[in-house]
């Protein structure tokens, strides 16, 4: 049985070296093959774009309508990894890596629980989702293909996100990284050969694609879930599923997806908010004001990915350090990761600023859209630095098992932002000064509820219980 949370005490444990040089060799283990494995999760849906877009117009159009399906369903089940990690991290750091290992077992459980009936759902009600993005026949077919097969995929998926995170609390990023890589070259191979076909293979048109990922994703699915129940294993930790483990995951997982959930609502309420101003201008095109915000947002999410990854570092060393009962350590790796994320933010910071002028040139020909981008990414450019502080206290707390203040605290920003935002798009706001808002009162929200809890002591709960109750056995 493990150890509940109790007062802060230390506990034995290895030595750490809790020198800045020492603490950024830590970080650095974990967070650059982590950035590495996050820039490859995109590559998995360009590499299937690649190969559709020469299919033609319409089958493009489908994949883009079916992938954001997909990708809302797959990314609402993040906590999988988040949960999963901030609790075998605590078990591993209060010695009970047999605890860990038991506790990463009923979250590979709870992975299929979930995936088995929202494959069936998305499967059969395919044709209406797709319906919802109000598209015509000749794109709605195309994509309902598509969708119908790729639904087989989900469960594959989110079994790759408990893994994930398993392997991410045992503090390993280096496996996730190298089944990535893999899973990326065997997707394209297998589009490749699917879609247009090639000796005995028949051509499969766009069924082929949605075919060949999910044959990837059941192939990376298969690998990080034979290295897990290895480790198992060797551990002598049961494979068997356990109701009361399994429930403790889902419950720990409740937080993170209402987090989750304030997250995509607050990006797509700026999004309604700058359709909703391009409308109201009547003296320009307003194709232009989208599309230059679908560009803007498309640049942030791909420097979220650095950010993001020292975010994963900080969730698995806070786990382990608060597991083991050592607060120091925990306070040491909190203000050296926050050091991390300003510098990284600053970075990228300022290389979007000096780029802005050109970036624009590499998406569209569109002089207009072009104009418009730059003012946009430098305020995105000098936002970067606090979202370097927000990424990495987002993560602690996730590692402190925290998720019950990040919900509420996202319900808070939520509810301050998007009446501020939607009013002032309806006023008639240009999209520079809607991105002012999303910096200072979204991004903003999000630093000073972040700071505020990292400032007090109640997230420091030590022991190898998660704080939401998920205990190991």
């Amino acid at each position: 049985m493990s150890a509940g949370p109790g007062p802060v005490a230390r506990r034995p444990t290895s030595p750490t070296n809790r020198t800045g040089r020492g603490l950024d060799r830590e970080i650095a283990r974990l967070a650059v093959p982590a950035f590495l494995a996050l820039v490859a999760e995109p590559l998995f849906l360009l590499g299937d774009a690649a190969v559709v877009g020469h299919l033609g117009t319409r089958e493009l159009a489908g994949l883009g309508i079916a992938g954001t399906v997909i990708q809302t369903v797959v990314g609402l089940c993040i906590f999988l990894a988040y949960g999963t990690t901030a609790g075998v991290a605590r078990q591993l750091g209060a010695g009970q890596r047999r605890g860990a290992l038991t506790q990463g077992i009923d979250g590979l459980w709870l992975a299929v629980a979930m995936g088995v009936p929202v494959t069936v759902v998305t499967a059969v009600l395919a044709g209406p989702l797709v319906g919802l993005f109000g598209a015509g026949d000749d794109v709605n077919d195309p994509a309902t293909t598509y969708l119908r097969i790729a639904a087989l995929g989900i469960t594959p998926l989110l079994l790759v996100l408990a893994t994930t995170g398993v392997l991410r609390g045992l503090q390993d990023t280096r496996t996730p990284l190298t089944v990535a890589i893999l899973g990326n070259l065997a997707n394209l191979a297998l589009n490749i050969l699917l879609v247009y076909g090639a000796g005995p293979v028949p051509r499969l048109g766009i069924a082929g694609s949605a075919l060949g990922s999910v044959i990837a994703q059941t192939a990376m699915a298969v690998a990080l879930v034979a290295v897990v129940v290895r480790a198992a294993r060797r551990e002598q930790a049961t494979l068997r599923p356990h109701a009361a483990g399994v429930r403790a995951a889902a419950r720990a997982g409740v937080p993170l997806l209402v987090r989750t959930l304030t997250l995509r609502a607050s990006l797509l309420v700026t999004t309604y908010a700058v359709v909703l101003a391009a409308g109201a201008t009547a003296t320009s095109d307003e194709a232009v004001p989208i599309a230059t915000h679908q560009l803007a947002m498309t640049l942030w999410g791909f420097l979220a990915f650095v950010l993001d990854a020292i975010a994963i570092a900080a969730q698995a060393l806070t786990g382990r350090h608060l597991g083991a009962g050592d607060v120091p350590a925990t306070r040491a790796v909190t203000t050296r990761m926050v050091q991390w994320g300003v510098a990284s933010g600053t970075v990228t910071g300022i290389l979007l600023a000096a780029s802005s002028p050109w970036l624009g040139a590499l998406f569209t020909p569109d002089g207009a859209v072009q104009g418009a981008l730059v003012p946009v990414l430098l305020v995105a450019a000098l936002a970067q630095p606090a979202a370097g502080v927000v990424f990495v206290l987002d993560g602690v707390l996730i590692g402190a098992g925290d998720g019950r203040y990040l919900a509420w605290a996202g319900l808070v920003v939520l509810c301050g932002y998007a009446p501020v935002v939607l009013l002032t798009s309806a006023l008639g706001a240009g999209l520079a000064w809607l991105w002012v808002l999303f910096a200072v009162l979204f991004m903003g929200g999000r630093l000073l509820t972040l700071l505020h809890r990292a400032h007090g002591d109640r997230w420091l709960v030590t022991g190898g219980t998660l704080p939401t109750g998920g205990r190991a056995r």
